[in-house]
């Protein structure tokens, strides 16, 4: 006689079944409704098939598809609806791995050459699939027994995976009508429980990431729970598409890329304009806020890397040169500059903090199939700050840096959120310099009211690290700022000060930058803003067009007192309409366009178009004026076209 379970909803009630009751079956205890909408379980913290069965006291929560993780349940299955269908449309294609990403999933293959136009018909053979209502059934076998089921299937990279797994005496398969799979799930119940799909895309990975290993194609497809949720996510994949920052780097000259230079961007006038406000402004901060600004070398002697530790850590990133009978790098941070230049002289406790800020050129060695614009680059600047200090003085430095984090971003319009990145597993130090540099974060983030989670294992090499995740127009989110606390370099570089005692002590480093890289950081405000950038930080202000070639040089005029304000100016007076002037001023993004004509001239004054909010009618000079530069003081942000 099977002995009675407790069973802990979520709701903190507590039932009681019989022990090898399944999960689906308690979903039916409890109501139809759920019974219908349940697709797995969570037990115990850990999301199991509904046909499993209890088998102790446990907590369980039933998922539905408004559970992320029932989500991810439907798109695991979904892959095996996809690989399902491969398999009876392309037969003798051969299967690698499937797992679920963000959005959706993929499944890479071999033994077949796929086209775009092979997606519709795999599709189609998917809806049939789902429509037939397979039932998705568990089965655990022996290893001998799954090695001899794939090896009779010949499907050598199941074999491989198997193989590869000496220690384990029992695995799982899943079956869908004909189509199995070695997987540890779980899975739906059945296929008929997956809603809305999209095959998205093909592409090309080697097998188990090696590029020494077979290349496999990849397919990647979208899922979600309804289909009005598939349609705003490529609603919103269209409209990515349309902000590209590649896209709009060209049409609006901002800066483009040469095979001349792979991963290494080439700024055009207006795209160096945008560059320098932003540099600019964050300069203006820095200093208020105590730091000085320096400028070191971009090529260093190897001895260097290796004593800071890059040289064990990132060799295989850097770029090398040989000068005379030395090793020399580019540099891949700035990081050993500045604590050269901290320790060019004694230092007192009275002399702490020491703020030093660069706007440092880097170069790091990215394999050409991940470069992608200005998000991947081989080089990039940072704006990197190294503030030395004393122990005492953690906590408050790291509010400034914070306080600055949000001020900056504030401008732009940025949500963010937290993450505090614990000690990786290739690092140097001890564990008992680590702990104390991931408390002090910990409770510097704690006692500020931040909110945070934890990410383990993703610090720098010498120290732990809280990044921030901005979140653009369209919901995506990007890694910028960073705040880095170090107790390693200062060792490796005998970095030390006068304490009040008269001893000499070690002081700690935060490692800082909040652009991150300026290059990729421009990359996400030119789809953020879709190229339309806020008045202070437009390339081209204000573009003045005559009406006719009667008023070029009333035109040139308010230009020249434009630009003796301080803007930023263009004066279009070609022989056009003005009709034709303004749509390509509209398509540039020019925040301001000012028609001149007749009546204009006459009354010493512009009339005003605004990118997003058409004619605002005429405006004295002086009153324009003294509208942009209250935006431009504000700072503030451009009403969305």
């Amino acid at each position: 006689m099977s002995r009675e379970c407790a069973v802990t909803l979520k709701d903190g009630s507590t039932r009681v079944y019989p022990q090898g009751t399944t999960f689906a079956e308690i979903a039916a205890s409890i109501s139809p409704g759920l019974a219908r909408e349940a697709v797995a379980a969570k037990v115990n913290g850990k999301v199991l098939d509904l046909q499993r069965e209890l088998e102790g006291d446990a907590e369980v929560e039933l998922l539905t598809l408004r559970d992320p993780e029932g989500v991810e349940v439907m798109r695991h299955t979904c892959a095996h609806v996809m690989a399902q269908a491969v398999a009876r449309v392309f037969p003798g294609t051969k299967f690698a791995i499937g797992p679920v990403i963000e959005n959706g999933f993929y499944y890479d293959f071999a033994d077949h050459d796929f086209t775009p136009q092979d997606l519709p018909k795999i599709e189609a053979e998917m809806r049939k699939i789902i429509e037939a209502d397979y039932q998705v059934v568990r089965e655990v076998i022996s290893r001998e027994d799954a090695l001899r089921l794939f090896r009779e299937r010949e499907d050598r990279f199941k074999v491989e995976i198997i193989e590869d797994l000496p220690e384990a005496e029992t695995l799982t398969i899943y079956r869908q009508g004909e189509f199995v799979d070695l997987c540890r799930g779980p899975h739906l119940p059945s296929t008929g429980r997956i809603k809305a799909f999209k095959l998205m895309s093909i592409a090309g990975a080697y097998w188990r990431g090696d590029s020494r290993r077979e290349m496999l194609t990849r397919i990647y497809a979208v899922a979600f729970a309804k289909k009005s949720e598939l349609d705003e996510h490529l609603r919103l994949l269209e409209e990515a598409k349309q902000r590209d920052h590649r896209k709009l780097g060209r049409e609006l000259e901002l800066f483009l890329f040469s095979d001349e230079a792979p991963g290494m961007p080439f700024y055009l006038p207006k795209g160096l304009q945008i560059r320098l406000q932003l540099e600019n402004y964050e300069r203006g901060l820095q200093t208020a806020a105590g730091y000085q600004e320096v400028r070191t070398p971009i090529i260093l002697n190897q001895r260097l890397w290796h004593q800071s530790g890059h040289w064990d850590h990132y060799k295989d990133n850097m770029y090398f040169t040989q000068v005379d009978d030395d090793i020399f790098a580019l540099k891949p941070m700035n990081c050993p500059g500045h604590m050269l230049i901290f320790k060019s002289k004694l230092r007192s406790y009275r002399d702490l903090p020491v703020r030093i800020a660069e706007y440092g050129q880097v170069h790091r060695h990215e394999l050409s199939g991940t470069l992608g614009g200005m998000m991947r680059v081989r080089t990039f600047t940072q704006d990197d700050a190294h503030i030395f200090c004393r122990p005492d003085q953690i906590e408050s430095e790291i509010r400034g840096v914070l306080a600055l984090v949000r001020q900056i971003y504030g401008v732009f319009g940025f949500s963010y959120h937290v993450e505090l990145s614990t000690r990786p597993e290739q690092s140097m130090g001890s564990d008992e310099l680590w702990e104390r540099a991931e408390g002090a974060l910990q409770a510097v983030l704690d006692a500020a009211g931040v909110s945070y989670v934890i990410n383990p294992g993703d610090g720098a090499f010498y120290g732990p690290k809280i990044d921030f995740h901005i979140q653009d127009a369209l919901g995506r989110k990007w890694q910028c700022a960073t705040v880095q606390l170090d107790f390693q370099m200062p060792e490796r570089f005998d970095l030390e000060y006068v304490g009040e005692d008269n001893q000499r002590h070690r002081p700690v480093v935060i490692h800082r930058a909040i652009f991150g890289s300026i290059d990729r950081f421009i990359g996400i405000l030119t789809e953020h803003f879709a190229g339309a950038f806020p008045v202070w930080l437009a390339p081209v202000q204000v573009r003045v067009a005559s009406v006719a070639s009667d008023y070029a040089a009333y035109a040139r005029e308010v230009a020249d007192r434009l630009k003796q304000e301080g803007f930023r100016v263009e004066v279009d007076d070609r022989a056009e309409k003005i009709g034709y002037k303004i749509r390509e001023s509209q398509v540039q993004k020019i925040p301001y366009t000012l028609v001149v004509g007749e009546k204009e001239q006459a009354a010493g004054a512009v009339s005003v178009r605004r990118y997003g909010e058409g004619d605002l009618g005429m405006m004295a000079i002086s009153l324009f004026i003294q509208r942009l530069q209250g935006e431009v003081e504000a700072k503030a942000l451009l009403v969305s076209p």
